[in-house]
């Protein structure tokens, strides 16, 4: 099992600083979100292949690896010179995984929730071009729903993942995004079986108790999704009952700290997640 942490918090910090801070940190892999300076939201890539070297060197020299490189692209949007620009960035950044030497990439369904039918079809437009390309080069592609989303609910992401049909295909499960998802994280990691290879760790409040007024957003009506990036403990995610699913589930992949939230303490908040995260683990034994 790999345990890694996405230094999102830690992002303004010099790139090639970061394989040692995260060492320092307690995690022996990265899983490498967007970058400014490498992979931005949304946009081309900015790396260059001499800084890809580099930070090959400076990730040898801290003994730690990339778990996995997370880029985010409108490939599944309803405009089509968008998505068009999205596969060029996705072919450019799958490049950029196979010469740091990683063979996983894990990205989000994107597209519009009011216009799930055309972003399914554009969607599966753009995974039918980039497949190829990602078999060329060995790079297995997980894939989250994500609040805002075409796909948000957690079962229906499982079976869109079935569809696609392929062996590199997996699914990447997301605790601050459970109560999107259906707030049954045991059910989904059943569901998902060995199509389950990556998690996401973080808490979050659910966003729907309290008869949907704990939280109160104006205008009423509005389409907007809220959620947190919290350390384990400060939400209302059943760790306990995540944690007891993936150890029935013999899940073997990689889980990642994925905390957003306070980047005024980031590296007390990685600390403290890392071992979070060895206690949970010290059960299963």
């Amino acid at each position: 099992m790999k345990i890694a942490l996405d230094p999102h918090m830690l992002r303004k910090g010099p790139l090639l600083e970061l394989p040692a801070l995260v060492a320092e940190l307690g995690f022996e892999y990265i899983e490498l979100s967007p970058r400014d300076d490498f992979i931005p939201f949304f946009k081309h890539p900015r790396v260059d292949d001499g800084t890809v070297r580099q930070f090959r060197k400076a990730l040898d020299a801290a003994g730690v690896k990339i778990s996995s490189v997370l880029p985010l692209f409108r490939w599944s949007g309803p405009d089509e010179d968008e998505r068009q620009a999205a596969v060029r960035y996705w072919k450019r950044a799958i490049q950029i995984t196979a010469d740091l030497g990683v063979d996983s990439m894990i990205s989000e369904f994107n597209g519009r929730p009011e216009d799930p039918s055309r972003s399914e079809g554009q969607f599966w437009r753009s995974i039918e071009e980039l497949l190829p390309v990602f078999e060329r080069e060995s790079i297995r592609l997980t894939l989250e729903p994500h609040p805002d989303d075409f796909i948000e609910e957690g079962y229906e992401a499982i079976n869109m993942i079935r569809g696609i049909n392929h062996p590199l295909v997996s699914y990447l499960y997301c605790a601050p995004h459970t109560f999107h998802h259906g707030n049954d994280a045991p059910g989904l990691i059943k569901h998902a079986g060995d199509l389950l290879t990556n998690v996401h760790l973080a808490d979050t409040f659910d966003h729907t108790a309290s008869s949907g007024l704990r939280y109160i957003i104006n205008p009423p009506g509005s389409t907007a999704r809220i959620h947190q990036h919290l350390d384990i403990g400060q939400g209302e995610v059943d760790f306990d009952a995540l944690f007891g699913a993936l150890r029935d589930n013999n899940f073997d992949g990689t889980l990642t700290s994925c905390v957003f939230a306070w980047e005024d303490r980031a590296r007390e908040s990685s600390v403290f997640m890392r071992r979070k995260i060895d206690e949970y683990l010290s059960t299963w034994k």
